[in-house]
């Protein structure tokens, strides 16, 4: 989002978004920095201290605009609080010299002798109604003031509390620019060490992307052949996409109207890789392409399936780890990295159903998932249709 984009918010969605932050602050301490490592890896600290930096520097961001916006309240405050208490002056000054007027005629043959002056009963009647008006008006006069006393005191008050959160605001400000300091102190080390053994690194990620093409590839291979499968019994020859029972395109469609709605695959957790090509965060020149969502989660969680369908195949990984993947009509949603699978090649699983124990990498103590969403062979970016968080 353009920072015009973020400036242009109101208080309350700044207040709201740093709350949101924080939160994710949080998630990022824990989930990959509280992880228990069996060893240090450069490449990998930078990549997580990267994303600690960059949720911080939006929070930073977001807690001064929220402080700009409300320097602007306390501004608009301070004009009104002056302008009701002239206001209130000028009531009190008025009331005050009608108290005197009253005070001058308030003897009861004062009144009697003003009706009795009367030419006629009418006009009797008249100044009788005039009294009893005036007498009406100064009840109201009296209202007012202490009705716009109370104003004046409720905008003083909210006064007081907007600049005492100012305060804290600015506080909270030079703290997270204090932590992010010492963050950018850390990321120098790595990004040191990392530019000492660059090569390394670089031959370590490519041999580990050509791993992962291999799996990716294998997994479009088992969609093709489903889909071949299932075009051979309605006899249909050489669809792209799936031939769908009358049930199966009912499914299919109760899948997109959720689009943007569907739960996520796990209970909580943090996306530390998006879907699609990218510059790699830490190693210049190499591009990732992401097949899918990177989720870090809590040791010991499990996959849960995102919407009603049937298991179209249990794949078992390298070092025994398994690929869930639930066929929803022609949609496929894919879950890697389990540690176990709960399910069956063909069994009916609904949504929230646990598919699995993600599993939780010793070396780098991270429990990860890896989701991936499909439409017939084609790959879909699963953001655009989890629910936003």
């Amino acid at each position: 989002m353009s920072a015009s984009g973020v400036a242009q918010k109101t208080r309350k969605q700044l207040e709201a978004e740093r709350k949101k932050l924080k939160t994710e602050i949080r998630k990022v301490n824990k989930l990959l920095f509280d992880a228990q490592k069996k060893e240090k890896n450069a490449l990998s600290d930078l990549k997580d201290i990267n994303q600690k930096i960059e949720v911080r520097s939006k929070l930073i961001k977001t807690i001064n605009l929220e402080a700009k916006a409300l320097s602007k309240e306390i501004d608009t405050n301070e004009d009104e609080i002056e302008k009701l208490t002239k206001k209130l002056e000028a009531l009190k000054a008025d009331y005050a010299e009608m108290i005197f007027k009253s005070y001058k005629s308030k003897s009861q043959q004062s009144r009697t002798m003003f009706l009795l002056s009367s030419k006629n009963f009418y006009q009797a009647y008249k100044r009788l109604q005039y009294m009893k008006q005036y007498t009406v008006y100064r009840r109201k006069q009296g209202i007012a003031i202490d009705s716009q006393t109370a104003v004046v005191k409720q905008l003083n008050d909210s006064l007081l509390y907007q600049k005492v959160l100012k305060d804290t605001l600015v506080a909270s400000e030079e703290n997270e620019k204090e932590k992010i300091e010492l963050d950018k102190k850390s990321q120098e080390k790595l990004i040191t060490q990392i530019k000492r053994k660059e090569s390394k690194y670089k031959r370590e990620l490519r041999k580990k992307q050509r791993q992962e093409r291999v799996v990716a590839a294998n997994i479009d291979k088992l969609i093709k052949a489903a889909i071949a499968k299932s075009n051979a019994k309605k006899g249909v020859k050489k669809s792209k996409g799936f031939a769908l029972t009358p049930k199966a395109k009912a499914l299919a469609a109760r899948f997109e109207q959720n689009k943007g709605n569907l739960p996520w695959p796990v209970e909580s957790g943090l996306v530390v890789r998006r879907f699609g090509r990218q510059a790699h965060p830490t190693l210049r020149g190499i591009t990732i392409n992401s097949t899918g969502l990177h989720i870090v989660t809590d040791r010991g969680k499990s996959a849960e399936c995102i919407f009603n369908g049937t298991v179209l195949a249990v794949q078992t990984l390298a070092q025994g780890k398994k690929n869930v993947l639930v066929q929803h009509g022609n949609y496929i949603s894919a879950y890697k990295n389990l540690e176990n699978s709960y399910v069956n090649t063909g069994d009916d699983v609904q949504t929230g159903q646990q598919l699995g124990t993600i599993f939780t990498d010793k070396v780098t103590g991270k429990t990860k998932l890896v989701f991936v969403l499909f439409k017939n062979s084609q790959r879909l970016n699963p953001s655009s249709w989890i629910k936003r968080r």
